[in-house]
């Protein structure tokens, strides 16, 4: 039976964060303890130079490295990852990653009653060739390894920010989500029954989104004590921890407080992990991320008129949230402390000026209409 977890938190950070970041904390050390020994000094190193989800995803991408060593190649003669030897890692030679990365872009998993085959993107190729260079890079530093392979490994083409098309909800179709969260419109017999039931909330998660750009995390670990009506004003948690106290415009201070006044569940009905939590589901849990996920999928696909499958992530309302303010003529620079984005090239990209220009071209070119028109003019004449 797993141990209970207590945290004991003498920071001033909100005890969720901190059992976050503890969470993550737990599960590297857990991925740690079936890696070989050797590792530890680089186990330290990722401590102190990465966040926290970046040093378990290479953690994570590192641990399935070994594992391929130990199922599809002969460089290995150890049963398990944490068996395998210095020596044995320090005859890897960069066609061997390389031929890694080949076999990760498709790969099959057998179980007695399934076969599951798995197919990454250019993007998580990129990372686990990110990690693996990291790991081979510090080895070879600290003179563990012979020679530094990573110049070798093969490049992976990915699609820059600037090449993508932001994904965004115009003005008018923030309007519809609106209506639809203020009124029910758009909601299936099933959904309303639960919007009844959660429609202060909801409005209040999506005006937070759509106000300050938040990201998921950000917003689900908002807490009842992070609000300061008086001063009009919240704190949020950044990425490493980052305190950030974000003022409260009329329409935030309005949503919430009607929210948390009128429909939260009251403090006594709470057990003490979720009596501080913001945002709860009707089980009285703070919500999850996925459920966060799922909620601003529906209210988006209304507004979008497409399927629930269709509708965008929370992502896409922080890039709502950029591109609207851009368009009102803020300042980039401004939307980028707003966003917490470290290089104002990234909020850049949320400029809108070559999808105006192209609607300008594409409005210029009505040729139905135009057909419609002169066959009117026509039969007019």
């Amino acid at each position: 039976m797993p141990k209970q977890v207590k945290t004991y938190n003498k920071s001033d950070k909100p005890d969720n964060v901190v059992e976050n970041e503890n969470k993550v904390f737990l599960e590297c050390e857990k991925v740690e303890e079936g890696l070989p020994k050797f590792l530890r000094g680089f186990f330290v190193y990722l401590k102190g130079n990465v966040l926290p989800a970046t040093r378990l995803a290479y953690l994570r991408d590192i641990l399935f490295f070994l594992e391929y060593l130990i199922a599809e190649t002969d460089l290995t003669e150890a049963e398990t990852p944490e068996q395998i030897s210095l020596q044995e890692i320090n005859r890897i030679q960069s066609i061997d990653v390389n031929l890694f990365l080949d076999y990760c872009r498709k790969y099959k998993v057998e179980t007695e009653k399934t076969l599951y085959i798995y197919e990454n993107s250019n993007k998580t190729l990129a990372r686990k060739k990110s990690s693996l260079s990291v790991l081979f890079k510090y080895l070879y530093r600290d003179k563990l390894v012979d020679e530094n392979i990573t110049d070798g490994f093969d490049p992976i083409r990915v699609q820059k920010a600037g090449e993508k098309e932001i994904k965004a909800l115009e003005d008018n179709e923030v309007m519809v989500m609106l209506d639809a969260v203020s009124t029910g419109e758009g909601l299936t017999k099933r959904e309303r029954v639960y919007w009844e039931k959660t429609k202060k909330r909801d409005k209040a998660i999506l005006i937070l989104f759509l106000t300050y750009g938040l990201r998921l995390s950000e917003l689900q670990q908002l807490n009842v004590s992070s609000f300061n009506f008086s001063r009009g004003e919240f704190i949020i948690y950044r990425k490493r921890g980052k305190e950030s106290v974000m003022p409260m415009n009329q329409s935030v201070t309005m949503v919430v407080s009607d929210y948390i006044q009128n429909e939260r569940p009251d403090d006594k009905k709470l057990d003490e992990e979720n009596r501080d939590a913001l945002f709860l589901s009707l089980q009285g849990r703070r919500m999850t991320g996925r459920q966060i996920r799922e909620l601003v999928k529906k209210y988006t696909s209304i507004a979008l008129k497409t399927s629930r499958k269709g509708g965008y992530s929370p992502h896409k309302l922080r890039a709502t949230a950029a591109t609207s303010l851009i368009g009102r003529g803020e300042s980039i620079y401004d939307v980028a402390a707003l966003l917490d984005h470290e290089q104002v090239t990234t909020t850049q990209l949320y400029a809108r000026e070559k999808r105006n220009v192209r609607r300008q071209l594409v409005r210029d070119m009505e040729w139905e209409l135009e057909r419609t028109e002169s066959q009117n003019n026509k039969q007019e004449s």
